[in-house]
């Protein structure tokens, strides 16, 4: 397979200098993705896109997505009484057509709103940072880290498209009706072989850390229950609620924006789904094996939605609402743009192409079907009171 030598022996070699010899599978797709030199996210290997891509998002479909987010974010703008500056923080801005997207939509029709704009990324990946900064250099963007904003120094919004789903999750599976966590060891008993990659097992052990029942417990997940059959395995993401910890830590007051596939916690954790939602993208075909293609392909988890909206709560932010994105873009007027493609001047090609990407952004069996959750902090009853467009469902 398509792996990384380089990487796959940087993590052989965490492996072997660990106390029990093994890492959480966490650590293992945190290495994976994240590697400063050989990570999918740090290096060459991330392809975004239809054409020779891994994946793609709404955003590589057209412009309408984000204009119509920007109409949202317009709204929030004027709820929170205009401030200046009103601070967008995208978080995880992938090629940057997102945020292009965006200023581009204000700057030609809301130029007031333009002028207050703050627009901030948050990226990890360098490679993308510097995608970004080449296609955003006519827009005033500074770019950052999420640590390096201060404490209640944001009014505005901080808001992610799929970001939650990369974050590395622990991965565990029931043994005789008791919980056990998935760790990653090296093959013992692989040969000596000419492979350019050592292979990497599972095995199980005691849970590395408190966090991950506690997590569990307040969801409301029992799986002591029967209904739960032996050899059932899911993810826990917790580095989503240290994320959301810090974001909401960084907002004074305004919104949390969060779009991604996912569900809540009742359907995340059904007894029949029991394989988990772990997902590999490698040159747009899907599986479940993260053990092959190593750092050259994307791993991801399905989100729970419900468990943001409960730590959110923990952390100060209140749940305004959450909606499929199909239903969120059709309220912001989806609808009328689709209604109106037969006014436009296109050849019939560029209409069909046009109609078939604004469809699939409501497709509720693709990116439609995608949760968007709202969150806000710092807001006074008044400013609580009004509804969001995107939240409102067209009749």
């Amino acid at each position: 397979m398509d792996s990384n030598p380089a990487l796959c022996a940087a993590i052989a070699h965490h492996i072997t200098t660990s106390p029990q010899q093994r890492i959480s599978f966490a650590e293992f797709m945190d290495m994976v993705l994240y590697h400063p030199e050989y990570g999918y996210y740090s290096s060459d290997a991330l392809k975004i896109g239809f054409k020779g891509g891994d994946f793609f998002t709404s955003p590589n479909l057209c412009s309408d997505f984000g204009e119509l987010l920007a109409e949202q974010f317009l709204q929030m703008w004027e709820i929170l009484g205009k401030p200046v500056p009103f601070s967008l923080v995208e978080m995880g801005a992938g090629q940057g057509l997102l945020a292009l997207h965006i200023l581009k939509y204000h700057q030609q029709h809301y130029p007031d709103f333009f002028t207050a704009l703050e627009y901030i990324i948050v990226e990890k990946s360098p490679t993308l940072r510097q995608e970004q900064q080449q296609r955003l250099q006519d827009f005033p963007v500074r770019w950052c880290n999420l640590e390096e904003i201060p404490p209640n120094a944001i009014a505005g919004c901080f808001f992610s498209n799929e970001l939650v789903d990369a974050f590395p999750v622990h991965q565990f599976i029931l043994e005789t009706g008791e919980l056990r966590e998935i760790y990653v060891t090296t093959d013992q008993n692989e040969k000596e072989t000419n492979a350019p990659c050592p292979s990497f097992i599972e095995v199980t052990g005691e849970p590395s850390t408190p966090q991950l029942t506690e997590y569990l417990d307040s969801l409301g997940i029992d799986f002591t229950q029967s209904v739960y059959p032996d050899r059932y395995r899911s993810e826990i993401n917790l580095a989503a609620l240290d994320w959301l910890s810090i974001v909401a830590d960084r907002l004074q007051r305004g919104y949390v924006l969060t779009i991604d596939y996912g569900y809540p916690a009742s359907r995340y954790y059904n007894p029949r789904r029991s394989q988990g939602t772990l997902q590999c993208y490698y040159h747009h075909r899907f599986h479940d094996n993260p053990y092959i293609n190593i750092g050259r392909q994307d791993i991801t988890a399905h989100v729970d939605f419900t468990a943001l909206e409960r730590w959110g709560e923990k952390c100060n932010l209140k749940n305004v609402g959450f909606i499929q994105q199909g239903l969120f873009l059709m309220a912001l007027g989806l609808g009328d743009r689709i209604a109106a493609l037969s006014e436009q001047k296109r050849s019939l090609s560029q209409l069909l192409q046009y109609r078939d990407a604004l469809h699939q952004l409501i497709d509720p069996t693709g990116l439609g079907g995608f949760g968007v959750l709202i969150q806000s902090k710092g807001l006074d009853n008044t400013e609580i009171s009004q509804s969001l467009k995107g939240l409102t469902l067209p009749e």
